[in-house]
């Protein structure tokens, strides 16, 4: 049975890969190239997921049709990253800003579930940019790196 600790655990090496990097395109296309959807990093954290979620301390909140929750705040465990999960299913979230980015792991359950376009993989935004986070298709996790835990919700 994973736990909040074994699951930081498991996320800790890869955070350790992030530090520094900066957040764009390239990084996104790299960490799909080395931990694709089926790799055993991508598959150990959707086990990891759906076995917290079992648990109820992966997503033990609700709003507006998404479940959520910061499953981790900001660590120097974690290099200063903090991870949020949220289980959404065809649904648009709220509006916000990644004031230092966003890394993105999108884990399609049910469907052709996809992640602001993006289908099982990781997609990345960088520093300053904005979006509602919106799922079609299905159903999906998605787990958010955030640097130092920072995202601003708006009103937009």
């Amino acid at each position: 049975m994973s736990t909040v600790d074994t699951f930081q655990d498991l996320i800790a090496p890869l955070t350790a890969s992030l530090a520094g990097r900066p957040l764009d395109e390239a990084l996104a296309a790299e960490l799909n190239r080395t931990h694709p959807a089926g790799s055993l990093l991508f598959e150990a954290i959707v086990a990891a997921c759906r076995a917290g979620d079992a648990a109820g301390w992966i997503c033990p909140h609700e709003h507006g049709g998404i479940r959520y929750g910061r499953v981790i705040k900001p660590t120097p465990a974690l290099n200063g990253f903090s991870v949020d999960v949220v289980d959404m299913r065809d649904v648009v979230g709220p509006h916000h800003v990644h004031p230092n980015g966003e890394i993105d792991l999108v884990m399609p359950l049910d469907g052709d579930a996809r992640f602001d376009g993006q289908a099982a993989g990781w997609k990345v935004y960088p520093p300053g940019s904005a979006h509602r986070p919106t799922v079609t298709g299905g159903r999906a996790y998605v787990l958010y790196l955030l640097p130092e835990g920072a995202i601003q919700f708006t009103k937009a």
